[in-house]
């Protein structure tokens, strides 16, 4: 099951996190930043690209070195809809940070003070979509969510861009 069909399914268990209302909210930080910062709302898919990707790895790594409980405290810790600088440097080095920056500059053209200044919020709001996974009742079982996330057996073609897109397009089918 791809990552787009575990989060519907989270929205559809009254046992996860996830909810139409949470995608929502998700997707109108997202459009807020391109507003706020006058940024094309490509560019900012874009730079939710990068970052899923690099969260990604960041959590991957996590995993390996501290299991998986670990990694969902972490989603827990630091997913959210405002800016959490903390966030940023939970899960990267300064060099990682420093080479998240230049790619979605290279992909979007954004120059550097816009990318710090995104940072704080798309990690969260990454962090957030993953949470959707996490049982309403607490504690630490299995989030499917995060898992199809970390799967290393898939394709590696995950997208968190192309995530929020369908889940543009889900909620605006839904209303």
């Amino acid at each position: 099951m791809s990552l787009f069909e575990q989060i519907l399914s989270a929205v559809s268990n009254p046992q996860q996190q996830a909810s139409t209302d949470q995608l929502g909210n998700i997707l109108g930080v997202a459009q807020q930043l391109s507003s706020n910062y006058n940024i094309d709302p490509a560019m900012t898919q874009t730079a939710l690209s990068v970052v899923g990707g690099y969260v990604r790895s960041a959590l991957q790594e996590q995993q390996s070195a501290a299991g998986s409980d670990q990694v969902q405290s972490l989603v827990n810790q630091f997913s959210g809809l405002g800016s959490n600088p903390q966030s940023v440097e939970a899960l990267f080095s300064p060099a990682q940070q420093q080479q998240v920056a230049n790619e979605i500059s290279q992909r979007t053209g954004l120059n550097a003070g816009t990318i710090e200044a995104l940072l704080p919020v798309l990690i969260p709001l990454v962090l957030n979509l993953l949470h959707g996974g996490a049982n309403t009742q607490g504690g630490q079982s299995s989030n499917p969510v995060l898992n199809a996330f970390l799967d290393a057996n898939q394709d590696g073609s995950l997208d968190m861009g192309d995530v929020m897109g369908l889940a543009g397009q889900f909620l605006s089918q839904r209303g």
